[in-house]
């Protein structure tokens, strides 16, 4: 999460990788907003957003705030 990247996204949003492949998704809706994953991959982020999407919303407000935001965890833990 760059939450200090809102000027080029707009929107509170995660930034996700994956062998070297890297997209950027809207925490509101799971939009794809930049980049590209593979689809399996894909389908996985945004099952795990859909999952966390209050935590992640909460976290973003953390860290606009200045806050350090709270781990979540990953679908592999």
């Amino acid at each position: 999460m760059f939450f200090f990247d809102t000027d080029k996204h707009k929107s509170p949003h995660i930034h996700a990788e994956y062998q070297g492949q890297f997209a950027v998704y809207a925490i509101e809706d799971g939009r794809l907003l930049a980049g590209s994953l593979p689809p399996g991959k894909h389908k996985l982020v945004i099952a795990w957003m859909e999952i966390h999407k209050d935590e992640l919303q909460a976290d973003w407000q953390l860290a606009v705030n200045g806050k350090k935001p709270f781990p979540i965890r990953g679908l592999d833990q």
